[in-house]
């Protein structure tokens, strides 16, 4: 299967994703319907956004600049590699506002 490149199919995949996370959402606050299953419900998805942004954007942007995931189970044999292989704990320089991780910077 090859990547989606058409920006207007990306947005469609977008909205059809938030449409049905929404539809799912509501479904279950109506068979449950308290403060606290919602409260629970929101901090959960909150949780799995933030290991998710982790898993792509923190790990590539500031972990390993040269490595690009495709997807979830690439994450997944990354760190399990790094972590069988005893990797050492490197750390990169956060990029500048407005600089791209994979510029070169000029000092």
């Amino acid at each position: 299967m090859t990547d989606i490149r058409n920006v207007k199919v990306l947005y469609f995949k977008a909205i059809l994703l938030l449409g049905v996370g929404v539809f799912a959402a509501v479904i279950l606050g109506m068979e449950n319907p308290n403060l606290r299953f919602g409260a629970l419900l929101a901090i959960a998805i909150w949780g799995f956004c933030r290991a998710y942004y982790f898993a792509f954007y923190v790990i590539e942007h500031y972990v390993d600049p040269k490595f690009r995931f495709s997807g979830l189970w690439a994450f997944v044999r990354y760190s399990a590699g790094r972590m069988g292989s005893g990797a050492s704990e490197t750390s990169y320089p956060a990029p500048s506002v407005g600089q791209s991780p994979d510029s070169e910077s000029s000092d």
